[in-house]
């Protein structure tokens, strides 16, 4: 009878000073064999070391390449200890049976703050006056310095960011309105408009809430400012490729847009000893911050948690709820049985070669969990008898299977 993998022979690299609270996760739930390390690493020793690694967790720096992910031979599980994916050839990984999560919800208070502050301080024009006191100028003056109480903030991508600096701005007094490309209830007095030209006209400040797609790359460019009110902010906490920084420079130069807040670049340093260079440096009325929306200790250790806690699901449950790349699917508990994990090429008649194999052997299925997507097929069998080497050997063998393992 085939017994489950040892966790104590389960490898966890952790990459990019992931906080210790996932470290503290995958302890308590038994896996002690972890390295942690601070940074990330370039491609050609990434390749070198995670050959040997079966579970994976980084940050937005480190990127796993088709290279990469082809490299590393006994990866299960890949998690994202941050927001996006796009550091992931999600397909890639798809093909390959390697289940990727990510955790986008627990750093959604810290970046909404973040917005907000910067908002307050663009609008009272505290990078000039701060930059002048440095300089021992003493700038006291009214000039450009407005409360937000009463104007109107323009959201563009109405998700669980947008929402949450929806709720905040309108705490303070501000007019919301939002635009997003999936039809969304307003939370509060919000209200949606019918296109992006018609936000950017409204807005006294526009923030940026979207992911990195086709559509978003470059969404907001000359023309896109020029649309924006005289005298108007633009904030982006979203993705480095969404705004046009050239025509950003203009427009401030110009004061048609009166500031900006950045916390996202196209290229970003990979490591703080790197220098960091963008067109936007030197401008007295822009807030420069180095990707640090959701980088606070409360969301941190709210992402070690969440994001080792859905790697730990899928290792000792087989679960993948929040994946990326293999089907979501979520599994009870089912006692008295061995379960068998199976994700294969999306092909007719996988299931019935899986089904004739477990058959022949007499075994009865009491569980049998299938969903695909358009790439490949997870099937998860709980079966009560005696699973011998042989049929899962006999699973591995065939043509369509990508991955297969007993899990307990």
């Amino acid at each position: 009878m085939v017994s489950s993998y040892p966790k104590d022979r389960i490898k966890v690299l952790l990459l990019e000073g992931i906080h210790q609270n996932a470290v503290k996760v995958f302890q308590d739930a038994g896996y002690t064999n972890i390295e942690l390390l601070s940074g990330a690493l370039p491609e050609s020793e990434l390749i070198k070391k995670i050959k040997d690694v079966s579970i994976v967790g980084i940050r937005s720096k480190t990127q796993l390449t088709k290279s990469v992910l082809t490299a590393a031979e006994k990866l299960w599980g890949v998690a994202c200890f941050c927001i996006g994916t796009n550091q992931v050839d999600l397909r890639t990984a798809a093909q390959q049976g390697k289940v990727v999560f990510n955790s986008p919800y627990s750093n959604t208070r810290s970046v909404a703050e973040l917005v907000i502050a910067e908002i307050i301080f663009l609008m009272r024009g505290i990078p000039q006056k701060n930059t002048a006191a440095h300089q021992k100028v003493w700038l006291k003056s009214a000039n450009n310095s407005n409360e937000v109480r009463g104007k109107k903030l323009g959201i563009v991508g109405y998700g669980h960011i947008g929402t949450q600096v929806s709720v905040l701005a309108e705490a303070i007094g501000m007019h919301v309105i939002y635009y997003d490309v999936i039809p969304k209830l307003p939370m509060g007095n919000a209200r949606a408009v019918d296109s992006l030209e018609q936000l950017l006209k409204e807005s006294d400040v526009v923030s940026l809430h979207v992911p990195s797609t086709l559509e978003t790359k470059y969404m907001i460019k000359k023309a896109e400012l020029e649309a924006m009110k005289e005298g108007s902010y633009l904030i982006n906490l979203s993705r480095g490729n969404v705004v046009e920084i050239d025509a950003l420079k203009a427009a401030l130069e110009s004061k048609h847009i009166l500031g900006a807040a950045v916390d996202v670049f196209p290229v970003e340093p990979k490591t703080n000893n790197d220098l960091f260079y963008t067109p936007l440096q030197g401008l007295s009325n822009v807030i420069l911050t180095p990707h640090i929306g959701g980088s606070t200790q409360e969301a941190q250790e709210n992402i070690g948690f969440d994001a080792a806690q859905k790697l730990i699901n899928y290792l000792d449950n087989g679960s993948t709820v929040g994946s990326h790349s293999v089907p979501d699917i979520h599994l009870p508990k089912q006692a008295g049985t061995h379960r068998i994990l199976h994700i294969h090429k999306n092909i007719p008649g996988v299931m019935t070669a899986i089904n004739n194999i477990i058959s022949r052997e007499g075994l009865n299925v009491v569980g049998q969990y299938l969903k695909t997507n358009e790439d490949v097929g997870y099937v998860v069998l709980d079966i009560r008898g005696n699973v011998k080497q042989e049929i899962v050997d006999e699973l591995k063998s065939l043509p369509e299977t990508i991955k297969a393992r007993v899990l307990y």
